[in-house]
């Protein structure tokens, strides 16, 4: 039987589906054609930054130990226990990304270029925490495939995560057809998504106080993607 914990969680898990399968918004709308004008200023070699970033987080995810911790997770834990030591672990993680998002972005167009790949590496490394604290083997190709798909969820167009959604919906059945991911599309999306407000840290001075801000934030949209799915995947069966 489920507890009265387990019960809200799925609820708010549930809600979250529902928000993403939402039209967007006319604001968010608006904001893409931004982004498109945006990504036109931006020097490739900004771009090129992004894109290595991208492609070198996917290699050490799926084929090294880099971004596993050791983590003591007793597998009795109930739900509400996971989820306590979830929520610490992500204020933690979120301090850090805010120390270095301060940091690169008080220093301009190019040190703030460099807030991308360590931010990338705060990502993930809070993902595989979830994802081992929920339970699961990080080490298994599958889970860490499994990863991915909740980043790109978390850091998507609408039209993109819904088709996400889908295949995290169906994973025991979509994993077998998944043999490498799309870095190429994860990039256009994840880059599209978050430009528009971390071009602002690039801006030297003022930077500082965005990178702060703006990295918080990615780090709890991170975190409520990643939570929502692995109950979805434990509780919604």
């Amino acid at each position: 039987m489920e507890s009265v914990y387990e019960q809200q969680a799925l609820r708010e898990a549930l809600r979250y589906e529902k928000s993403l399968q939402r039209r967007a918004s006319i604001i968010k709308r608006s904001t893409k054609k931004i982004q498109t004008k945006v990504n036109q200023k931006i020097p490739n070699r900004i771009h090129t930054i992004v894109t290595e970033s991208i492609k070198k987080m996917i290699e050490l995810a799926l084929t090294t130990s880099s971004y596993i911790r050791v983590i003591d997770v007793n597998q009795a834990w109930r739900l509400e226990e996971r989820e306590s030591v979830i929520r610490e672990r992500i204020k933690q993680y979120k301090q850090t990304a805010m120390l270095e998002g301060a940091g690169t972005g008080a220093g301009g167009l190019w040190l703030g270029a460099a807030d991308f790949p360590l931010l990338l590496s705060i990502k993930m490394k809070l993902l595989f925490d979830i994802g081992q604290i929920y339970g699961y083997n990080v080490k298994d190709y599958q889970e860490r495939m499994y990863l991915l798909h909740v980043f790109m969820l978390a850091f998507s167009s609408e039209e993109k995560q819904r088709e996400v959604m889908q295949i995290l919906n169906n994973w025991e059945k979509e994993q077998r057809l998944w043999k490498e991911v799309d870095w190429k599309t994860l990039q256009l999306e994840y880059r599209d998504t978050i430009d528009f407000v971390k071009m602002l840290q690039l801006i030297p001075g003022f930077g500082a106080v965005v990178g702060a801000i703006v990295n918080r934030q990615l780090l709890d949209q991170l975190g409520e993607a990643a939570m929502n799915m692995y109950r979805l995947r434990l509780l919604k069966k």
